[in-house]
């Protein structure tokens, strides 16, 4: 007989207009990295808030069973007594608290008769003994803002740990990470496994899935497709990206006709300065130039100076002591802020759409006509009429899944607040737009269709200039690529002679250059 620690039983969730989850079922072994895939609003989150207690019984059909035993959980707390913990992808950490703070937050240690009185040398003790267990040597009074993504990440898993967790759930852990960073936190969850907890994972890397999943379950449209297992299925990227949209994906990236035409903008010998310390020089000396009609890429690791750049040119967002020359076809114009580059034609897509990119309170419509209001205005009052229709035409073009345009931005799935942030750029017809991470955290099938999207406007003539962590998305999509590292251009490949070793191979040169130096 199988020893399954958790089971979920017809699962069925529903929210205003939409069902999430339709009698969704599925098994986890003890001792097990289960994985869990499906495109973006497929349910997988929702349905891990369901088994974590954030979404409590009574407010959804079925059942949660936890090592034989019916559960209803009723908050968060109940499903942390039975060993249940879930790591959202936005962490749970106070960033001005020391590391030992935040490992203990809401368990915390305590000593007296009654239990009142946080026991701080308790404290210390044990989050020493926890940050070996996952190899994390920081000290342990280091304030978690001062230490990287992939190491934050790290801190959330100790958190976990130190509640004796039986089942931990990591909702795309890696999502935020470099290559370097989600490697390591891979190998932990292996080297966890051993010591018998079980991991259920989210996430849209299908190769890290592949690579650490005794099983992964596909959800698609809120059902269960299936779950594979790796001893007997086909366990493979292609296999369960056919199971996650419903259909073979013969191309990852789509072809683009392409009619690359003139030099439209150039940067010439960028400087940026830290605003944090106007000491330390971040953009060094960076010229780059794009034509008509191109996506040009910009490749180089986490930390090499690629989104200060970005920042820094799209009206100065970024940085300080900025030096150097901005061209939009062969004239030179000078932006001092935001609205300038907009004004100038210039827009950019942040990395970081949830706080940055996005005001999630409010609804789509409100977000696609933000950057122009002045387009449906006149004499300071917002034409309604305008707004909704301006609106309805973005969300039918770019295949917005919502109930409406008067949903807010926040409940949509991340593919469609992308598409939504690609809308209000659009909308303000830019001539030159700087996409930060356009797919960071969506799935294959969302992806596909903003590749898409990015191919229809370099071909109605924009200038795409493109930032990507995954090289083979800039390899795919590029016309053209820089390679960036140490805030310096260390390369310049065309589509035809680029490849993952030899964009490396820029970086490892340089690297190699500055040592000798």
């Amino acid at each position: 007989m199988e020893n399954y620690i958790l089971e979920m039983r017809n699962i069925t969730k529903e929210f205003p207009g939409v069902r999430a989850l339709n009698n969704v079922s599925f098994k986890v072994k003890a001792g097990h990295i289960h994985a869990l895939v499906g495109e973006n609003g497929a349910g997988k989150s929702t349905l891990m808030n369901i088994l974590s207690g954030v979404y409590p019984y009574g407010t959804y059909e079925g059942d949660i069973i936890v090592e034989g035993e019916v559960c209803k959980f009723r908050d968060i707390k109940e499903s942390e007594a039975k060993g249940i913990t879930i790591i959202h992808q936005e962490l749970a950490l106070i960033p001005t608290l020391s590391i030992a703070e935040n490992v203990f937050l809401g368990n915390e240690q305590t000593g007296g008769k009654k239990g009142f009185i946080i026991d701080w040398h308790k404290t210390r003790q044990r989050a020493i003994e926890m940050l070996k267990i996952v190899g994390l040597k920081e000290n342990i009074n280091t304030r978690v803002m001062d230490i990287g993504m992939g190491k934050q990440q790290l801190v959330e898993i100790i958190k976990a740990l130190a509640k004796d967790v039986k089942i931990l759930i990591l909702d795309e852990p890696t999502a935020a990470l470099n290559d370097e960073d989600s490697h390591n936190l891979l190998k932990l969850l292996l080297e966890l496994k051993n010591h018998g907890i079980t991991s259920i994972i989210i996430s849209h890397k299908i190769n890290e899935v592949v690579e650490v999943a005794d099983e992964i379950t596909i959800l698609r449209d809120g059902t269960t497709v299936e779950t594979l297992y790796r001893e007997t299925d086909e366990f493979n990227e292609d296999r369960i990206i056919k199971g996650m949209v419903g259909r073979e994906l013969t191309s990852r990236f789509p072809e683009r006709n392409s009619n690359i035409g003139e030099v439209r903008f150039e940067v010439l010998n960028w400087n940026v300065y830290d605003p944090k310390d106007p000491t330390k020089q971040i953009i060094k000396n960076v010229s780059i130039y794009a034509r008509r009609g191109e996506v040009v890429g910009i490749a180089g690791l986490m930390g090499s100076g690629r989104t200060e750049f970005a920042m820094s040119v799209f009206g100065r967002a970024y940085g300080v002591k900025i030096s150097g020359t901005i061209k939009k076809d062969g004239k030179e114009i000078v932006m001092h802020d935001e609205g300038d580059a907009i004004a100038n034609g210039i827009a950019y897509a942040t990395e970081d759409r949830k706080s940055a990119g996005l005001i999630l309170i409010d609804d789509i419509k409100r977000n696609i006509v933000l950057p122009c209001l002045s387009k449906v205005s006149k004499r300071l009052v917002v034409n309604e009429n305008e707004e909704i229709k301006i609106s309805e035409e973005y969300r039918k073009k770019l295949k917005i899944k919502s109930s409406s345009i008067l949903q807010k931005t926040g409940e949509l799935s991340g593919g469609n607040q992308q598409k939504v942030v690609f809308s209000k750029w659009i909308f303000a017809e830019p001539d030159i737009l700087l996409l930060d991470e356009p797919t960071r955290g969506i799935d294959v099938g969302a992806k596909y269709e903003i590749y898409c999207i990015i191919n229809e406007l370099a071909e109605k003539g924009k200038t795409i200039i493109m930032i990507s962590s995954e090289l083979p998305e800039i390899l795919g999509m590029c016309d053209r690529i820089y390679v960036m590292n140490e805030g310096r251009i260390v390369g310049e490949l065309t589509a035809e002679e680029a490849s993952q070793e030899k964009v490396m191979q820029c970086i490892m040169r340089s690297n190699k250059e500055v040592i000798i130096k």
